[in-house]
């Protein structure tokens, strides 16, 4: 099976469409073709782990959206630090490579790199281990 994306300029979805090795008109092509298409938004999609939302590459319209080249910026070298947000932060990462541990989940951890818009919770304690130099813009609520 093939898979290829293919723009559809109607919806601004991505669909896959697939070919199998069966014969045409057969039964199982015909079957397997209804499966075929296998449709993903082209947006971005935002996830949420140990209370921390992450939205991978969001598109420069989102960015806009939320001002975020108007944020102050922030930066730090490599480093390892804890870390309390007495408000709630959403911040753009512009470089860099962090895992984020929070407090009360042992060694289960977040990672956020360039590229990334996340959300951290008012109130939630952390460790930020700094694998990459970061450069970010920020904006607390």
């Amino acid at each position: 099976m093939v898979a290829t994306p293919v723009q559809l300029r109607t919806t601004g979805r991505l669909s896959f469409c697939c070919s199998f090795p069966s014969a045409p008109g057969t039964a199982t092509t015909t079957r397997r073709r209804r499966f075929a298409a296998v449709r993903a938004s082209a947006e971005t999609m935002a996830t949420e782990k140990l209370g921390i939302k992450v939205e991978r590459n969001p598109p420069e319209s989102r960015l806009s959206e939320l001002g975020v080249r108007q944020w102050p910026k922030w930066g730090c070298e490599k480093s390892k630090f804890p870390w309390t947000y007495s408000a709630k932060e959403t911040c753009y990462l512009l470089q860099g490579k962090v895992k984020v541990y929070p407090e009360g989940h042992g060694e289960e951890f977040v990672e956020i790199a360039a590229g990334d818009l996340v959300v951290f919770p008012k109130g939630m304690s952390c460790t930020w281990d700094v694998a990459e130099a970061v450069d970010k813009h920020y904006n607390f609520e």
